[in-house]
């Protein structure tokens, strides 16, 4: 039987499995893992076995960019036989839970979830653990449901940063003006945590909240509309600063700015992930800072976790290093430390750490900001 002659009858099959689903179209094991090897072949080894790796959105460029492609290398360097089964829901709870399904009926061993809504993927979790599947929770925590594992940065202390850093940025000059707080979907609860430790810092400072949004899809079009709002309501001369909690909101803002003939670099603006984009506007100093997550150390973390659960072994030793409540027990975690980026530490953050390099970054116009911050 040709190569052509098997995909053809594999994809036949997962249409009949899956009742005609979105998912089939999405995975790729032989793209993904590089291996050539089927998802059945791997799971009647005994070696390995296939990983579901469900990641939730398009619009933020770090799912495609670096964790997907971070965790495939890891599995691979983990466990030459295993496959991996990826899926992207492209902001589709609906999508993401019959991704779920297929990845459960193609005989996946561990699932690797990065929730488009938590509430919806409860009963993906329950699904899944009722197939004997566990399941890691990626990035965002699933609360009210048996998770296995939960890998993700201290969300909270994100918040706090990026609102003490806006603080201390805008120093006096806030006394009695106001700040735009522009948080991420309200279906997110990570979101849910960047806004609680904003908070925590922001209703302490000489500033005002003036105007506050939770952004469905974290989308930069309606963040820039909320933005837009905001100036409207607030008036270009009482705001001093914006929280947005991630880069592509951030740019949604700064264009709204633009479009109401305010300079950017007057008004410090927060982010989140480190986008190229969001570089080259910080050294251009359109945007005031990001926050830098350690991607790679959490795609590989997870890639440890699912390794170890699809060949039945322990997680290794000294990689959990914390217990996350999730309203359904205590559930083992790992969380990793985020850092603030400004114009001053890109060099000895992102750039040391090769998480971009300075070609992706110092291009067009940018090169002169980059020899300036000592980027080359």
């Amino acid at each position: 039987m040709t190569i052509t002659t098997r995909r053809a009858l594999a994809t036949l099959a997962c249409v009949a499995a899956t009742a005609g689903l979105a998912a089939c179209g999405d995975s790729s094991d032989d793209k993904a893992s590089g291996t050539g090897t089927s998802t059945a072949a791997a799971k009647s080894g005994g070696k390995g076995g296939s990983i579901a790796l469900l990641l939730p959105e398009t619009k933020t460029t770090r799912y495609e960019l670096h964790d997907r492609p971070s965790f495939v290398a890891k599995v691979k360097a983990l466990c030459p036989d295993c496959t991996i089964d990826y899926a992207n829901a492209n902001q589709d709870p609906v999508r993401q839970q019959q991704q779920a399904e297929a990845a459960i009926t193609k005989g996946a061993k561990v699932i690797v979830l990065d929730a488009v809504d938590a509430k919806a993927a409860v009963a993906t979790v329950n699904r899944a653990k009722a197939a004997g599947v566990p399941v890691v929770a990626y990035d965002r925590l699933i609360t009210g449901a048996p998770v296995d594992y939960y890998v993700s940065f201290d969300n909270v202390k994100v918040g706090q940063l990026q609102a003490q850093t806006l603080v201390d940025k805008i120093g006096d000059a806030g006394k009695g003006k106001s700040v735009v707080m522009i948080n991420g979907s309200p279906t997110d609860p990570s979101a849910g945590d960047y806004k609680k430790g904003a908070h925590s810092v922001l209703d302490k400072a000489q500033v005002k909240i003036g105007k506050e949004y939770d952004t469905p899809d974290w989308s930069p079009d309606k963040a820039q509309r909320e933005m837009e709002q905001a100036i409207t309501a607030l008036g270009k001369d009482q705001i001093v600063g914006v929280y947005s909690a991630n880069d592509g909101m951030a740019s949604g803002a700064i264009a709204a700015m633009k479009g109401n003939g305010i300079d950017p670099k007057s008004l410090p603006t927060t982010g989140q992930d480190s986008e190229v984009a969001a570089i080259q506007r910080i050294l251009a100093g359109e945007q005031f800072m990001t926050i830098y997550l350690a991607i790679k150390k959490q795609a590989e973390a997870s890639a440890q976790i699912a390794v170890a659960l699809a060949k039945g072994e322990d997680v290794p030793s000294g990689l959990v290093n914390a217990k996350t409540d999730n309203e359904a027990g205590q559930v083992p975690s790992v969380l990793l430390a985020p850092t603030a980026v400004t114009k001053d530490t890109i060099k000895d953050t992102i750039i040391a750490d090769d998480f971009l390099k300075p070609s992706e970054i110092c291009t067009g116009k940018y090169a002169a900001a980059c020899t300036a911050a000592g980027i080359s």
